[in-house]
């Protein structure tokens, strides 16, 4: 099935809630999944250098597989797919690739195509290894939340997940080694709406030119 894409971003904004409770008689298509990934993608990165990588599981074997490692969230098994978002430690080694089609598509020169891909040899590929987790946990936050709001434009629902075991999961699903785990999204149809939830005023989390 394809839901209709809603087109206003605040009713998007505001209909998204975490949803833990999901239809599974409902199924979305591998290539309406393909789609909610690839407008995630457009979100920015370091670089733009794109260090998230995805697993979609939509096997129900797999998620039976998958549910105990999550510390048996009923999501898992209900919703229509579960996506694992990582961050790819070595996500440097795109650089010429990333570059050169940017260059193909008229979006920089030659020279600054050369200048940023040694920028990323010398410089992401030499840091360390705090500051390299650093840098995929940020895009890979930013790529999932706009996964979330990708899924709820067009009638989905979804919740992220950090509650899973790591080291169980990376190993179930031989996950590459320098793949950091970011979160689960469960996405789905929900069965139940999501709790409503409260969000601090501004005056208490926001101060302007200084603290």
């Amino acid at each position: 099935m394809t839901t209709q894409v809603v087109q206003d971003f605040h009713q998007v904004v505001k209909e998204r809630h975490s949803v833990r409770y999901y239809d599974p008689t409902v199924k979305i298509s591998k290539a309406e999944l393909e789609e909610i990934l690839a407008e995630a993608t457009l979100a920015p990165s370091s670089s733009n250098l794109q260090p998230w990588r995805f697993l979609v599981i939509d096997d129900q074997e797999l998620k039976q597989k998958l549910h105990p490692i999550a510390y048996n969230q009923k999501q898992v098994l209900d919703a229509s797919a579960v996506i694992a978002v990582f961050g790819d430690m070595e996500w440097f080694e795109k650089a010429e690739q990333i570059y050169t089609a940017s260059v193909e598509a008229g979006y920089m020169t030659e020279e600054v195509k050369q200048q940023f891909v040694a920028t990323a040899n010398n410089g992401y590929r030499n840091m360390d290894d705090a500051r390299k987790k650093s840098i995929v946990h940020i895009d890979g936050g930013l790529v999932s939340m706009q996964l979330m709001l990708a899924a709820r434009a067009r009638g989905y629902d979804t919740v992220p997940m950090g509650g899973f075991d790591g080291a169980k999961f990376k190993e179930a699903f031989e996950v590459p080694a320098h793949y950091e785990n970011i979160m689960l999204i469960a996405i789905g149809k929900a069965a139940q709406p999501g709790r409503p939830t409260v969000r601090l005023p501004l005056s208490e989390i926001t101060s302007w030119n200084a603290f």
